[in-house]
């Protein structure tokens, strides 16, 4: 957590955790993601079965860690770094005993999911995937999907002491985005509704200039197929903007296991982007309620009960799958 790893710019996170996995006796590859970026694979002589697999990278700005009694504060603290601590000691006791099980950070997940598709194109035996995210020590059933797109307006610069001689962007982009309230979005009966946000919005070039151009940045979860809310954002926007679809991660239905509380997430996770690994789980110490705040923070005594908690979910999941 000392080692800012901002989406982007992992490396150095990254080249500490390879250092330290190595120095383990762990079996450590690197996938390549983008320059300077890697994922992480860490196996022993046994193909596994079962891989444990959370993010390294965060989202900004990076706040040091600090512990205060049982409180673990920073960037990373539940969202993933203290998952992927909780993750290492729990491979490392079910190394201990023979059991087939491997390690997997990629980067990237908060916002290209870049690490988890080069990771999905690497040859595996693996059965089981357990990811980590915050869920406060429950199993995930489901999670929504998330979709990001663009919407664009163009209009046409002039004067702005004489507005009827332009249109304004930005007067249209408004007008657009204040209808989106009324927008019939799906829902689905485990996962809710369908909610957006509109993230970022920019336009215009001076204030006494008519906006020649405009765009409002918008985060969908999803709750259907992503085809599904597609088509309704096309009908909506019509020929009045532009739409552009950009990265998109589907919704998840995940199984559960005896033992555990359940619940379902609203975020969006590596989990579709790594099919390639085997039956999913979702679990994690933690609240993504304080994850991606300035107040982040785990209660310690929450991530070591994670670690055995994480070596039950490996060893009930794995039943039916550990060759012989």
């Amino acid at each position: 957590m000392e080692i800012d790893s901002t989406s982007g710019q992992e490396g150095a996170v990254v080249d500490w955790l390879d250092t330290y996995l190595s120095g383990a006796d762990w079996k450590v590859r690197r996938i390549p993601v983008t320059h300077g970026r890697d994922d992480l694979l860490a196996t022993t002589s046994r193909d596994p079965v079962v891989t444990l697999s959370t993010h390294l990278d965060t989202v900004p700005p990076f706040i040091p860690p600090r512990l205060e009694r049982d409180l673990l504060w920073g960037r990373g603290a539940c969202d993933a770094k203290g998952i992927a601590a909780a993750m290492i000691l729990a491979a490392e006791r079910l190394r201990s005993n023979g059991f087939p099980v491997a390690l997997l950070f990629v980067v990237g997940e908060e916002v290209s999911h870049d690490g988890a598709e080069a990771a999905n194109r690497v040859a595996t035996t693996n059965r089981v995937l357990i990811n980590g995210e915050p869920t406060a020590s429950t199993l995930a059933i489901g999670t929504k999907g998330a979709m990001r797109f663009t919407l664009r307006t163009r209009g046409q610069a002039a004067h702005s002491a004489y507005p009827q001689l332009g249109r304004s962007a930005i007067s249209e982009l408004v007008q657009l985005l204040a209808e989106m309230e009324e927008l019939d979005l799906p829902g689905d009966e485990q996962l809710g509704d369908t909610t957006i946000n509109i993230g970022m919005i920019e336009g215009g070039v001076a204030d006494n200039v008519i906006a020649p151009v405009a765009e409002a940045r918008l985060m969908a979860r999803l709750v259907t197929p992503s085809a599904t809310l597609a088509d309704v954002l096309r009908a909506w926007v019509r020929d009045r903007a532009e739409l552009e679809i950009g990265i998109t991660v589907e919704l998840a239905r995940l199984a559960s296991l005896s033992g555990f509380a359940t619940s379902v997430a609203a975020y969006a996770t590596d989990i579709p982007k790594l099919h390639a690994w085997g039956t999913p789980y979702l679990f994690g110490p933690g609240s993504i309620h304080v994850a991606h705040r300035d107040d982040e923070h785990v209660n310690v005594n929450e991530l070591r009960s994670a670690v055995d908690a994480y070596v039950r979910i490996a060893e009930q999941a794995s039943a039916g799958h550990t060759r012989r």
